[in-house]
């Protein structure tokens, strides 16, 4: 398969200057049965195959069969989008399917102010950088929130109609947690921050993926999961409990250098708990690195912690 490369700009004014301040962690701040139908066990949910197409002789059958295996006895929704410019492959599932996006919005976030601040010939201020390495590194909600505020909804709009994210939805009256998402806008997002395009300049992806790979320990869970020796992983989760669909637990990974060049997004709802979620997406994961990295050694690959953290953004009284 092949994809359309996007033609390289004259670099242009850093908008974004190296970010290497030291970050401060901080921690992630029945009724009886009426019936025998109200006793019986929930379903699991089935997933269809992935389709998975690629240049590389059994690689894309491989990666099909691997990821319902990931995925064989779990509860929950699944959308995944997978795009390795090494092998030429392309493995979608439920891709255009919408979910709330919970903290993975952030990436948006800072791609719009970015790109804002390119339209405007000038850096980001001392402010709007403290701010965005805040929310990026530890998803920082407080941050979120000043930022979405001063872009306001039209200038987040304008930026996904530049970049062809055309099923996105950003979330009403300041609920940016609660913006409609799907696996593919959230790939098409990564492939501007990995290549070079003519939305966002090259000081401008520098940035994002700096700060994607300055994430907390305690937040590098997700799509990194299984990454080989060597990848420079870029990362930004996010999870919302809701009344409808339950969990919602989100991961979207960019892996890069040493010859390594392909992204990952996993979107899931439905999961019963936060737990489940991250489950989920660190097994479809580790098959997908396994796959792309056959040659791999196990005790070399990357081990997220076992206790991860996020940011629950505010929503609405239900």
């Amino acid at each position: 398969m092949t994809r359309d490369r996007i033609p390289r700009l004259p670099r242009r004014t850093a908008v974004c200057a190296a970010l290497t301040a030291a970050v401060v962690v901080t921690p992630a701040s029945v009724a009886g049965p009426a019936s025998a139908a109200a006793t019986a066990p929930r379903p699991v949910a089935t997933a269809p195959r992935p389709v998975c197409v690629s240049h590389q002789s059994g690689l894309a059958d491989k990666l099909s069969k691997d990821i319902v295996g990931a995925l064989r006895g779990r509860s929950g929704t699944v959308a995944i989008s997978l795009r390795d410019d090494a092998t030429h492959t392309r493995c979608t599932l439920r891709a255009n399917q919408r979910f709330d996006s919970a903290s993975v919005v952030k990436v948006t976030v800072l791609s719009t102010l970015l790109w804002d601040a390119q339209r405007h010939h000038r850096a980001l201020t001392k402010r709007e950088k403290t701010l965005a390495t805040a929310m990026i590194t530890k998803s920082d909600n407080a941050s979120t929130s000043k930022l979405w505020k001063q872009l306001k909804p039209s200038r987040v709009k304008a930026f996904l109609r530049a970049a062809g994210m055309d099923a996105t939805v950003p979330g009403k009256n300041g609920y940016w947690g609660l913006t409609r998402i799907t696996a593919n806008d959230q790939e098409r997002l990564l492939d501007l921050i990995t290549h070079p395009n003519t939305v966002l300049t090259d000081a401008s992806r520098s940035c994002v993926l700096t700060l994607m790979g300055k994430v907390i320990r305690e937040q590098r869970w997700g799509t990194p999961a299984g990454a080989p020796r060597g990848v420079q992983i870029h990362v930004k989760n996010g999870w919302l409990e809701r009344s409808t669909h339950g969990w919602r637990v989100h991961s979207i990974g960019a892996f890069t250098g040493d010859g390594h060049d392909y992204t990952l997004t996993v979107l899931t709802q439905d999961n019963r708990t936060m737990k489940a979620g991250v489950a989920t997406i660190e097994a479809v994961a580790r098959a997908v690195h396994r796959d792309l990295n056959p040659t791999a050694l196990a005790e070399t690959l990357y081990t997220p912690t076992d206790r991860p953290q996020e940011a629950l953004p505010a929503i609405p009284k239900e």
